[in-house]
């Protein structure tokens, strides 16, 4: 692997983490303000938020799949054809 390759690997793993982590306090935040505003919680807005989350994990995704297909292509590999052992 090349080292642009290996960079936009290792980002694509510091974003998805970076996600992860904004998921968390997301969810950190709405325990509190649900705590704190009873009645008055704005669970539509929440609920918009964790959709945008979702959507930006689906990014990441499909771009560390089209980084691996382009990385085995260029290895000569056919992505999709290369099974892993069960060792």
């Amino acid at each position: 692997m090349t080292t642009a390759e290996s960079e936009a690997r290792k980002a694509l793993n510091r974003l998805r983490r970076a996600v992860e982590k904004g998921a968390r306090e997301l969810d950190a935040l709405r325990g509190a303000i649900r705590h704190a505003e009873g009645d008055d919680f704005p669970a539509s807005e929440y609920a918009e938020a964790d959709a945008k989350m979702e959507a930006l994990l689906a990014f990441v995704d499909g771009e560390a799949e089209r980084l691996q297909e382009k990385v085995m292509r260029a290895g000569g590999l056919e992505p999709g054809r290369v099974r892993r052992s069960s060792s």
